[in-house]
């Protein structure tokens, strides 16, 4: 279990760190939004920023 958290923390890492290398700011908010759309279970939010952040991402 220690294990996966670990993992999880690492790979939410590297993405917050290559969306704010390629984005700035605006991805890290973007991030963020993704994080509470989730947390929430808005699916609509989630789904409509992670759509955004692909776009943007793939974009730059």
């Amino acid at each position: 279990m220690l294990l996966l958290s670990a993992l999880w923390e690492l790979l939410a890492f590297c993405a917050g760190f290559t969306v704010r290398a390629k984005l700035g700011v605006a991805g890290v908010l973007l991030l963020f939004t993704l994080a509470v759309g989730v947390r929430a279970r808005h699916d609509v939010l989630a789904v409509g920023t992670a759509v955004v952040l692909v776009a943007l991402m793939l974009r730059f």
